[in-house]
């Protein structure tokens, strides 16, 4: 990710569309902008989604709202609350995403 040759602007995330990614089960609903090689995303999971494979994707992620658990490929699981985030580099450790009760993130990768 490189944050060079980005003007300034605003993002009213209501304007963008959603796009529906299935998970194993339950949906992600992506509402996506990219500025050069930065993708940046609000994302809200349905209850009960599964991520359906493993990202090695660096990313920094912040909870917004509900519950999100990660769990990464050797096991460790670790839960984010509203307010709390996390980051991790491209190819650093595998990692997939759960919520039972639904979550809404702000995500940068």
């Amino acid at each position: 990710m490189d944050l060079t040759a980005i003007p300034f602007g605003t993002t009213d995330w209501s304007t963008i569309e959603p796009v529906a990614h299935a998970g194993q089960t339950g949906t992600a609903y992506w509402r996506t902008c990219q500025f050069g090689s930065a993708r940046v995303r609000m994302v809200e999971y349905s209850p009960g989604y599964l991520a359906d494979h493993w990202c090695w994707r660096g990313h920094i992620l912040l909870c917004l709202e509900g519950q999100l658990h990660t769990e990464l490929e050797d096991g460790r699981q670790f839960t984010l609350t509203p307010g709390m985030s996390y980051q991790v580099g491209n190819n650093a450790e595998g990692h997939r995403s759960f919520t039972t009760t639904g979550a809404k993130l702000f995500i940068v990768d």
